[in-house]
C-alpha cells in the first residue's frame, strides 16, 4: 500500500469518498430542482469543490470543534454531518430546514453538528468565526474552528483585520481560502498582487500553508497539521486551490471562461481520480463504488422527496427566531 494510504483505514478512506459523492449528487440535484423552479433566490453550488470540505472537515472532532463558511456552503453543512433531507428542505424554503426555511441555499445553520454558516455578505463569516474561535479559547473547550471563505473574499478589509486579531489573540482558528480560481466573472490573478495567498500570512505572523484542492488526501494532511497547530495557540493560513464546474451562481451565463478550461479540470476530477487511486490500491472495488452512489442517490432522492412534501413556514414563523 502506498504510503499515502497507510495512515488511514479503510473505513475512514471510504467516509471521505463517501462525503464527496453525497456533495456532488446533492448539487446536482438542487441544480435540477432549480431548473424546475422549486428552487428559488440565490443558490451557489459546490461542484468540483469537494475535496476541500470532505478533506478538511474529516479531520475535526465535531464534539468540540466548529465550520463556519460563506455562501457556497452545502458542502460543508453535508461534510458537517447536516441531514440533506433538512438541507434539500432549506433550498425549497420548507419550514422543516434546517434554518426554518427562512435562510435558504446561504444561511445554511445546524447548531448540533456544530455548523455556524452559511454567510450570505461576501467575506462577513471571517470575523464570526474569529468570535467562534475566541469563546473556544475562553471555554477552555480545546476546540478549534475551521473557517472557509473564497478567493473573492481575501480581499475584504474585515479578512486581514480578523487575521491580525487572530494572530494577537493566538486563537484556535485555521483560515482556508478555497481559491477556485474565480470571483463573480473575473479571475483571481487579476485582481490580487500574489499569485500565492498562503504567503500572506507571514505579515500578520502566521504560519502560511497551500494543498491541491483536487486531492481529499493532500487536503486531509495538510488540515490536520494546521488543526495541530491550532490546538496549540497557533492560527495558520491554508490556500486549497481548486475548481468549479458550475457559474458563480445559478443565474451566471460563465462567458468568462471557455468549456476547454473546465474540461481540462474535469479530468482531474476529485472523486474520479480518488476512487481509481482507491481501486488501484484494491481498497476499493467495483461493487462497493456501486453499491455506494446507489445508496447516495436513493438518500437524496428522498431528500428531495421530503422537501417537496413539507409545509412552507406559516405567516407567524415571520415572528420568530428574530431579537426584536
Amino acid at each position: 500500500m502506498k504510503a499515502e494510504f497507510a495512515h488511514y483505514k479503510k473505513e475512514e478512506l471510504m467516509r471521505m469518498l463517501t462525503i464527496m459523492q453525497t456533495i456532488r449528487t446533492f448539487e446536482e440535484k438542487a441544480g435540477m430542482m432549480y431548473g424546475l423552479r422549486k428552487i428559488g433566490g440565490f443558490c451557489h453550488l459546490y461542484t468540483g469543490q469537494e475535496a476541500v470540505a470532505a478533506g478538511a472537515i474529516s479531520s475535526l472532532d465535531l464534539s468540540k470543534d466548529y465550520v463556519v463558511t460563506a455562501y457556497r456552503d452545502h458542502g460543508h453543512a453535508l461534510a458537517c454531518g447536516m441531514d440533506p433531507k433538512k438541507a434539500m428542505a432549506e433550498l425549497f424554503g420548507k419550514v422543516t430546514g434546517c434554518s426554518h426555511g427562512k435562510g435558504g441555499s446561504m444561511h445554511l445553520f445546524d447548531v448540533e453538528h456544530h455548523f455556524f454558516g452559511g454567510n450570505g455578505i461576501v467575506g462577513a463569516q471571517i470575523p464570526v468565526a474569529a468570535g467562534v474561535a475566541f469563546a473556544q479559547q475562553y471555554q477552555g473547550s480545546d476546540g478549534v474552528t475551521l473557517c472557509f471563505f473564497g478567493d473573492g473574499a481575501f480581499h475584504q478589509g474585515a479578512v486581514h483585520e480578523t487575521f491580525n486579531l487572530g494572530k494577537i489573540w493566538d486563537l484556535p482558528i485555521v483560515f482556508i481560502i478555497e481559491n477556485n480560481q474565480w470571483g463573480m466573472g473575473t479571475n483571481w490573478k487579476k485582481v490580487s498582487a500574489v499569485d500565492d495567498f498562503s504567503v500572506t500570512a507571514g505579515a500578520y505572523g502566521m504560519k502560511g500553508s497551500s494543498c491541491n484542492g483536487l486531492d481529499v488526501l493532500d487536503v486531509r494532511a495538510t488540515i490536520e497539521k494546521a488543526v495541530a497547530e491550532a490546538r496549540l495557540g497557533r492560527p495558520s493560513l491554508v490556500e486549497a486551490r481548486t475548481y468549479r464546474y458550475k457559474g458563480h451562481s445559478m443565474s451566471d451565463p460563465q462567458k468568462y471562461r471557455t468549456r476547454e478550461e473546465i474540461d481540462e479540470y474535469r479530468k482531474r476530477d476529485a472523486i474520479q481520480s480518488f476512487r481509481s487511486r482507491l481501486s488501484e490500491e484494491k481498497i476499493l472495488s467495483e461493487e462497493e463504488w456501486s453499491a455506494l452512489t446507489q445508496r447516495i442517490n436513493t438518500q437524496i432522492e428522498e431528500a428531495v422527496a421530503f422537501a417537496e412534501e413539507s409545509p412552507e413556514p406559516a405567516l407567524s414563523e415571520l415572528y420568530t427566531d428574530i431579537y426584536a
